[in-house]
């Protein structure tokens, strides 16, 4: 048996590595919000009170976004209240982004049900002061859309709070244009037109999110693995007569997970049928997390499950 197997914890995972730029971008969006909120109300621009809702929602969003990346953590490192929790609290990072989605709708909603009221009766507008707050938001929204850009790529968590960015940075471009149109023409209707406009741009998006988030809650395998082919491929190594039981899931965003039943020939070397099954895994698929059971063929057990 002078076989090793390496079971390593490996790379920290991708919400974890961009937490500090969500802590920053967390400080810039609250300080910004407060001083938009009281702008919009004094002004009673939809534009800026729909931008300072989409503020709210990063507030919130990203202190849940942190929220759940220090816990996470924390369970990782372990302890006596922590064993139970055989996974840890990384969902959380998931669940995290699927409040984000939630809330983005709600905003959305919002906005589009306020922007058809007030096309009706449009009210007087502020511009200047309008305009001032627009462009100082835009910078904020830019510094935090720097700071998330590259951990969206890789944590559908980052992501919920990069897509609450980019919707408060378009917001602020929206509410700029609606400043300048009122203060040059006094058309009042380009702001619940382009407050409108903001919701219908989140929706899709928004929905995106959230669809993503729900097929990792539900467990549902990764979309970009196709299980016929691994299970095929697993199948066609030397003394494996049969592939059953095949799990795959997702715990976190770039923690991806299986697990498997792989039936050999008698007499089969057990050491050799994990090395390669890993490595098909890890290679072909990204896996680097399996557990995986290697039977005899002559075993019988596994037919007796019921689920």
């Amino acid at each position: 048996m002078g076989h090793d197997h390496g079971c390593g914890r490996g790379v920290v995972r991708a919400g974890a590595r961009h937490q500090r730029r969500l802590v920053w971008s967390f400080g810039l969006i609250l300080a910004f919000f407060v001083v938009e909120a009281i702008t919009g109300a004094i002004t009673g621009s939809l534009a800026l009170i729909s931008d300072a809702g989409h503020m709210f929602t990063d507030v919130i969003g990203l202190g849940m976004a942190v929220a759940a990346i220090q816990l996470a953590t924390r369970a990782e490192a372990g302890g006596p209240a922590d064993r139970s929790r055989t996974f840890g609290l990384y969902r959380l990072e998931i669940l995290a982004a699927f409040v984000n989605a939630l809330l983005l709708f709600g905003v959305a909603i919002f906005v589009l049900v306020e922007a058809a009221r007030r096309i009706s009766d449009p009210p007087d507008i502020l511009s200047t002061p309008l305009l001032v707050v627009a462009v100082l938001g835009l910078a904020v929204n830019l510094v935090a859309f720097a700071l998330l850009r590259r951990g969206a790529k890789e944590s559908l968590n980052v992501e919920g709070a990069y897509l609450e960015v980019l919707a408060d940075a378009l917001g602020s471009v929206a509410v700029i244009v609606a400043a300048v149109v009122i203060e040059l023409t006094g058309w009042t209707y380009i702001d619940p037109i382009l407050g409108a406009g903001i919701g219908l741009f989140i929706l899709p998006r928004t929905w995106r999110l959230g669809r993503q988030s729900v097929r990792i809650l539900i467990q549902a395998g990764p979309p970009e693995i196709d299980p016929t082919g691994l299970q095929a491929e697993l199948a066609c190594l030397q003394g494996v007569v049969d592939v059953h039981d095949l799990h795959l899931w997702t715990l976190a965003s770039g923690m991806e997970v299986a697990s498997a039943h792989l039936m050999v020939a008698v007499g089969t070397d057990s050491h050799r049928i994990l090395d390669q099954a890993r490595q098909v895994l890890e290679e072909g698929y990204g896996i680097d997390h399996a557990t995986l059971q290697v039977e005899p063929a002559d075993h019988r057990g596994c037919d007796e499950m019921a689920w």
